[in-house]
């Protein structure tokens, strides 16, 4: 179960981010970081964080996308007995 307010950051730093950056997060460069996290009362760890997590995201996703990678994945979770990798939470 995951608390509402644990959201309210990460929305912050979504909404301080202009429409082109939501677009296009590739846009954002070291001084649009430190504005989003002015804007949004984060640090600009957080935002780097933030920042960090999309693109993991997106490449799993890019991932799960290609058919023979995620035939490869299931083997390879299938031959660990089912446990999830380590590193992957």
């Amino acid at each position: 179960e995951v608390d509402d307010g644990a959201f309210t950051p990460i929305e912050a730093m979504i909404s301080s981010m202009t429409p082109a950056e939501r677009l296009k997060p590739e846009l954002i460069n070291p001084s649009r970081r430190k504005r989003i996290a002015d804007g949004s009362g984060v640090t600009l760890q957080d935002v780097n964080k933030l920042m960090k997590q999309f693109q993991d995201t997106k490449k799993m996703m890019r991932m799960m996308g290609d058919k023979r990678n995620m035939m490869n994945m299931m083997k390879q979770f299938k031959g660990m007995g089912g446990k999830m990798p380590t590193g992957i939470e």
